[in-house]
This record gives structure tokens, sequence and C-alpha cells, in this order.
């Protein structure tokens, strides 16, 4: 049975995690946290190492299931636990397209805002994972200016999670630009019961690592 393999989840705050830790929220499952002090070296040790070779952050243990990186992290979960509806069912006609979206954050979005902070221009478009800053802004703003009220439609799923995410994180730190179309999505997001508590969990980890 699914629900009789202990979760274990891998997590440093701020981080990548939080997205995993919004998913897990959404799924409403019991999970065990092990927070991990990245950046004094806890994501180094041997032990974690064996679960994650780049010692990194989000990791999760299903059972003997080992599964990292946040957006395959997120759609892992999704299936396993169908009963939350965050993921269209294999056969569904919507599969292809929530598929389509889920990676688009990590694999384009995510390296467009990473270029961006480091003012570097894409290079050759034919080989940029965005093309150009440009045309994503424009990809973006019609694709979350058409969510109805959800990237998917009337459906939060775990798009949403994962690409909702990247927005908010871009508007937060003032890499994507302010308008009504990124805004509106983001209270929409923040106005989620599952996405307040984990951001009231996440609380005091934040303050601890402001503090350092």
């Amino acid at each position: 049975m699914i629900s009789d393999r202990k979760l274990t989840f891998y997590h440093s705050a701020p981080s990548r995690g939080n997205i995993v830790h919004w998913m897990l929220q959404e799924l409403g499952i019991e999970f065990d946290v092990k927070m991990i002090d990245i950046r004094n070296g806890e994501g180094q040790t041997p032990e974690f190492l064996a679960l994650n070779p780049l010692g990194k952050v989000p990791t999760i243990v299903h059972g003997d299931t080992v599964v990292t990186e946040a957006a395959a992290i997120c759609c892992y979960l999704a299936d396993m636990f169908p009963a939350a509806g965050l993921a269209p069912a294999f056969d569904d006609p919507m599969r292809g397209e929530y598929l389509r979206w889920l990676f688009f954050s990590p694999s384009t979005i995510e390296p467009a805002l990473i270029d961006r902070v480091r003012k570097q221009e894409a290079g050759d478009r034919s080989m940029s994972p965005y093309r150009d800053w440009d045309t994503l802004m424009a990809m973006l703003r019609d694709v979350i200016g058409n969510a109805q009220p959800w990237i998917l439609g009337e459906k939060f799923t775990t798009v949403d999670v994962v690409m909702g995410s990247a927005i908010r994180y871009g508007r937060m730190f003032d890499i994507l630009p302010e308008t009504p179309v990124f805004e509106d999505y983001i209270r929409r997001i923040n106005l989620r019961p599952a996405y307040v508590r984990m951001q009231e969990i996440e609380a005091p980890y934040v303050e601890a690592s402001m503090a350092v």
C-alpha cells in the first residue's frame, strides 16, 4: 500500500524545498521532515550524498524510492496520491499539456531568471532554453493571463505549485516585471490554505536563516 510507505522530506529553508513543502500541504498526507543546513555543509555528508550526489534539497525518500529535483518530486507525489486530484490521469487528454507546463518551469523559466539576475544575454537563440527574454515574457503573460483561474483551467494542479512558485519567486525579487497578470495570479496562490500553512510552518526557519 502506498499509504503504508514512510515518506521523508529533506528540506532547507528558504530553498526550492518550499515548492515540495507546499505540494505536501496540498496533498494533506503524513510525512517526516529532516532539515538540512546546506550552508554549513550538511548536504555533503556521506549519508545525504548517497541519496542526492549533488548534495541538494529538496529530496524525498518514499519507502525504497528516492526522488530529487522539485518538479520531479511534485510529479511523483501527484501520481502516487491521485485522490488529491492534482494531476490528470495517464489517459486524460490534458496529461500532455500538464507535463509540458510542469517541466517548463525548471527547464525554461528558471534559466531565464538566473540569466536575468546575472545580467547575461540569452546568446544564440537556437541554443537558449528560453529563446530570449522578450519572447519568454510574452509567452508567460499569455499563459498566466489566460489562467481560468489556474493554468490548466478551473482545476488547481501541480503545474500551479511548480510554475506558480517560479512566478512568485520572480516577482518577489523583481526579476519578472510588475504586471496585473502576475500579481492577480500570485494573489490567488496566496489565498490557498495549503500555501498559507506552508508559509506559517516555514516562517521560523526563514527568520533563523536571516539572523545568521
